[in-house]
């Protein structure tokens, strides 16, 4: 299946390297860049071979700057826009109005900035090092130390008390820091050349990150729509430059480095492959290291282990036919992340349905959360990371290069009484430069309020212990007058959950009597 005929391009699981979060900003230029068409035409000064080289140095530049990979692409997407159409015609943007009001220019780069003919795309991972054990920066493998941060985080669901907030969000707003970085990398290439045309995006304009990304061969559409890639998983921000050079494109590439192994049975190496249930089918890090390309993904050679990985190299340079990345490309048969989605917004392979998204309820949605929804939101209060924690790529997910993504003010351990205890004012001291801050204090109590109400739910309360009980009761009495209409419908709804406990309780001191009687 390609992402041609099956992938709605602008589906929405507002991960930050999703597309649908592309487009909220205005049309006005970014400070520092420029648009492509108000500069001469760089291509009468550079010929093929120094394009070339260009682009090479254009990688490592980005490597020096903590990038985990840079793409090129050319500019076509015409394949893209009927499923983007489709899924705007089918309303499942919900009310990010944003998605339908720049039309197919989301689609068409030389259209959003006149005279661009190749996007440079470039990823970088947000996982801290200090959520992976022995992570210390991107070449890390998030399973070389003990322990499994995807399990440490997936308990946290389970604590009704904890207020879980998505990785990415626990840091400094990654706008800023992937917009400065990639300016730094827009400007080193002016050095390098003289004036060029340009633009730098980062969630800045209605772009599709994840096609262009797919374009430029750094990763490939998963099932849940967001980017992966087979040495880094999907934990990382993407971003782009716009670019008025005819730099050499990353398209093709040898099948052998889309999926091969060198070990003798030329399987194609895919999420089957690395399911951590299935500890026989289970690929190793050795394994898999030794079985990548020596040009592509990790650039790592044979590693030795597996009878026949000694010739990786060699057989790779012996097989390459040119092919695109396909979305989809090494899920197998896997539907874990759709099967994981906590209110099933993942309704088929590649498509999101806003509506129903954690991410979208807690986030973009700016009233009330539809009841029916709410229970199933869970302890969730920005955004949802399920469909990533239990995507099997993501046992090689890579720690951030960079600091700026550690948690801040304990967001990767608070509790949902203690964060709903903050007042306006520290709400707004402490979300200073935290993507957080944008949805406000008002939705941010609402979200908590949910949450709250669902650890009282929790089995009817009989998963909180009494003393936990009373806290939440006290926390949500305490704001049931609050100033905010939204706030108190929700505090209200959380409240209602004390009945159940009433009963519960009544249920089970009645049980009690009558087994004291026998």
């Amino acid at each position: 299946m390609t992402a041609s005929d099956a992938v709605p391009t602008s589906c929405v699981s507002f991960d930050p390297q999703d597309d649908s979060l592309a487009g909220r900003g205005d049309d006005a230029l970014p400070a520092g860049t420029v648009a492509a068409a108000s500069v001469p035409d760089a291509a009468d000064r550079l010929d093929a071979r120094t394009l070339a080289a260009l682009a090479t140095r254009i990688k490592a530049w980005g490597r020096e700057l903590g990038f985990g990979a840079i793409g090129i692409s050319d500019t076509d997407l015409s394949a893209a826009e009927a499923a983007l159409a489709a899924w705007l015609e089918a309303g499942c943007h919900g009310e990010m109005d944003y998605m339908a009001k720049h039309g197919m220019k989301r689609a068409r780069p030389a259209e959003l900035v006149a005279g661009t003919l190749r996007v440079i795309t470039a990823r970088m991972a947000y996982l801290p090092a200090s959520t992976i054990a022995g992570g210390s920066h991107e070449s890390t493998p998030s399973d070389s130390g003990p322990g499994d941060w995807r399990a440490r985080e997936r308990s946290r669901l389970a604590d009704p008390m904890a207020a879980v907030v998505s990785v990415y969000a626990r840091g400094r707003d990654y706008h800023k820091v992937m917009r400065q970085r990639l300016q730094q990398l827009a400007e080193r290439i002016e050095r390098d050349i003289g004036p060029y045309g340009h633009r730098v995006f980062t969630d800045s304009a209605p772009v599709l990150e994840v096609e262009l990304a797919q374009k430029g061969n750094i990763g490939w559409r998963g099932k849940h729509t967001l980017l992966i890639e087979r040495d880094a998983g999907s934990f990382f921000f993407l971003g782009e430059i716009y670019v008025d050079i005819a730099l050499p494109i990353d398209a093709p590439v040898s099948a052998d480095a889309l999926g091969k192994t060198h070990a003798g049975d030329g399987a194609a190496i895919d999420a089957d492959d690395v399911i951590d249930s299935n500890p026989e089918g289970a690929i190793s890090r050795a394994r898999f290291d030794g079985q990548l390309d020596a040009g592509v993904g990790t650039g790592s050679v044979a590693k030795g282990g597996e009878e026949g990985n000694a010739n990786a190299g060699a057989n790779a340079k012996a097989a390459v036919r040119p092919v695109a990345r396909q979305a989809g490309a090494h899920c197998g048969h896997c539907t874990r992340c759709i099967d994981a989605c906590p209110t099933g917004a993942i309704v088929g392979p590649f498509r999101v349905d806003a509506r129903r998204c954690v991410s979208y309820l807690t986030i973009e949605l700016k009233g009330s959360i539809p009841e029916a929804l709410r229970p199933l939101i869970g302890n969730r209060v920005y955004g949802c990371d399920d469909c990533q924690l239990v995507c099997p790529w993501n046992k090689f997910a890579q720690a951030a290069p960079v600091g700026d993504f550690d948690a801040r003010h304990g967001l990767d351990r608070s509790t949902l009484v203690d964060l709903f205890a903050w007042s306006a004012e520290e709400f707004d001291a402490r979300m200073q430069g935290s993507a957080i801050r944008r949805i406000g204090y008002e939705c941010w109590l609402r979200n908590l309020a949910v949450g709250l109400g669902n650890a009282l739910r929790a089995d009817a309360g009989a998963a909180l212990a009494k003393p936990d009980r009373e806290r939440i009761v006290d926390a949500l009495r305490g704001r049931a007058d609050d100033a905010s209409p939204l706030v108190r419908e929700h505090v209200q709804w959380a409240l209602q959950a004390t009945s159940l406990c009433a009963v519960d309780e009544q249920r089970k001191a009645g049980s009690d009597d009558e087994g004291r009687s026998n």
